[in-house]
């Protein structure tokens, strides 16, 4: 289970030093400053999977620093990877400077001196860390990871998409698993930052066997996630955009909680039922919906859908729609109410 933790539970003179102190646990001794003036707010999530950690930030903006002596003091001798989002943060090591990051990614080495700020603009700072001991990573890369660090990183093309959603979806359901399976997301999460890390560099990191079929199943998944919408999406199409035959495809997916054929139709729904129930696109007929995410028969649709989530897609409407004006009134009611 993930650590939650939030400055809400603590005194708001007390915010800061919290924030402080839990910064300093989670990832490593590191002194932070912050312009007082007003309020501080921080919430944050530890995962555990394995040997790597993932830290779940959203704080408000402020400065921090690592020191040759608070390194003495104390180094888990990892590679950071922080997926930013919010207000734009910067970092500086090793005299590079990545520039205001925000969308994207920025990776650090808590054996180095580092300075590291954000913009404030009146947002919070998010940023997901994934924490990754430097044993884990290819001698290969290692010897040339210097180049990576503090420079500014996509993260929605190539190995930086596939590593940024597979870190977000660890965030969002890694802890619903048991722990063995938890492990092996760790390592899963491993492997993949050794990829990407190949990709970035132009290096050939050799991957054993298992590790090379991961991150193709994670290249796999993503590009289905971003192809839900074509009807056309089928196995052999999925085969062939990533040079394999139809039958290797289906062995990537063997021991999965879902063959490949499943995992389609199951995103697919999964998107429709968010839809029908977004009072935003309540003008959308279900059939489009249903079209929007790839279904061609409108008949097949109702029927998958029904099987999944025990009803039919209109009556998943109609009950959203009436527990949504149901709040309304609610909300409505609690109103104070002012004499004139």
């Amino acid at each position: 289970m993930p650590i939650l933790l939030s400055s809400a539970d603590v005194s708001r003179e007390e915010r800061f030093d919290w924030f402080a102190d839990l910064v300093g646990r989670a990832i490593a001794p590191t002194e932070i400053t912050y312009d007082r003036s007003g309020d501080f707010a921080a919430d944050a999530s530890v995962f555990t999977f394995g040997s790597v950690q993932l830290s779940n930030f959203s704080y408000a903006p402020l400065r921090s620093r690592r020191t040759s002596e608070l390194i003495r003091r104390g180094d888990p001798e990892q590679y950071h990877l922080a997926l930013v989002t919010g207000s734009p943060m910067w970092l500086n090591q090793q005299g590079k400077e990545s520039g205001l990051v925000t969308g994207g990614m920025v990776l650090w080495d808590t054996s180095y001196p580092y300075l590291s700020g954000a913009r404030n603009d009146g947002t919070s700072v998010r940023s997901l860390v994934l924490q990754i001991s430097k044993r884990a990573v290819s001698h290969t890369l290692s010897n040339k990871l210097d180049h990576m660090l503090a420079r500014t990183i996509p993260a929605d093309c190539g190995m930086g998409a596939i590593l940024a959603q597979y870190i977000s979806s660890l965030a969002e359901h890694g802890s619903e698993l048991a722990a063995d399976e938890q492990g092996r997301l760790g390592i899963i999460a491993t492997d993949l930052f050794n990829a990407f890390l190949a990709q970035c560099l132009g290096a050939d990191a050799p991957l054993p066997p298992e590790s090379r079929e991961a991150v193709l199943r994670e290249e796999i998944n993503h590009f289905i996630d971003r192809n839900l919408g074509d009807p056309d999406l089928t196995p052999r199409i999925i085969a062939s955009q990533h040079n394999i035959s139809l039958r290797r495809l289906h062995q990537l997916f063997e021991g999965q909680s879902e063959s490949v054929a499943a995992a389609v139709r199951h995103r697919r729904l999964s998107k429709c039922r968010a839809d029908l129930v977004d009072p935003r696109l309540r003008h959308l007929p279900v059939y489009a919906v249903a079209a929007r995410w790839g279904f061609a028969s409108a008949a097949a649709f109702n029927r998958s859908f029904r099987h999944a989530y025990g009803m039919t897609p209109t009556h998943l409407r109609r009950q959203s729609g009436e527990q949504g004006c149901a709040a309304s009134q609610e909300g409505l009611h609690g109103w104070p109410t002012f004499a004139p």
